[in-house]
């Protein structure tokens, strides 16, 4: 009996008793992992295949050892540049020995989810903006008013908000607006002499 199995991102074919090296896992000599990802399991004639895993499968492993694996050497180079790097790798791995292939009922293993809190006093905040609502509506109010009455009072001050006003304007809208008053020469005139036309 066999099984083709993922374990840590690459695809292993193995059998009970079956000593095989992954990439390095986070579990401590001596535990137990079990491998749900079951790609294939073949028992005697029959043949189960997965899509792509398979329900209820499992490969059950012991961790024997973590160690690291051969020296590889990287050695780049480019001719004629003189240009050369040599770099060694080793790979950091775990041994694992098989224990079982289980082809049904395994469960799997659920992935912890945080708890996330919910705040409690939901309820006084709503009632604080709930008072707070009508003073702020009764402030509008008061300054709404104290700007119609200081309107109101300042009429004399009409005529340079007129220029602050024309200043925001381009030089093509205030020659319109001084060909509309019959102003002569507005072509040689540049902004401030348009504006000073205008507010005559």
């Amino acid at each position: 009996m066999y099984a083709i199995v993922e374990m840590a991102g690459q695809q292993f074919k193995v059998a009970k008793d079956q000593k095989v090296y992954v990439h390095r896992l986070k579990e401590e000599e001596g535990k137990k992992v079990t491998f749900n990802n079951v790609l294939l399991i073949e028992d005697g004639k029959n043949i189960t295949i997965g899509a792509p895993a398979i329900d209820g499968a499992a490969v059950e492993a012991k961790v024997v050892k973590h160690l690291k694996g051969d020296k590889v050497i990287v050695f780049k180079k480019k001719r004629r540049k003189g240009y050369q790097k040599k770099n060694g790798h080793r790979q950091y791995l775990t041994e694992l020995v098989i224990e079982s292939i289980v082809a049904k009922g395994a469960k799997k293993a659920s992935p912890v989810k945080a708890k996330v809190e919910k705040p409690k006093k939901a309820t006084p905040v709503a009632a604080t903006k709930k008072a707070a609502a009508p003073k702020a509506k009764a402030e509008t109010k008061k300054a709404a008013t104290k700007n119609v009455d200081t309107k109101k009072a300042a009429p004399k001050k009409a005529a340079p908000k007129a220029t602050a006003d024309l200043s925001k304007n381009t030089v093509a809208e205030l020659k319109e607006m001084a060909k509309a008053k019959g102003i002569e020469g507005i072509s040689s005139m540049k902004k401030a002499d348009l504006i000073a036309a205008l507010s005559k």
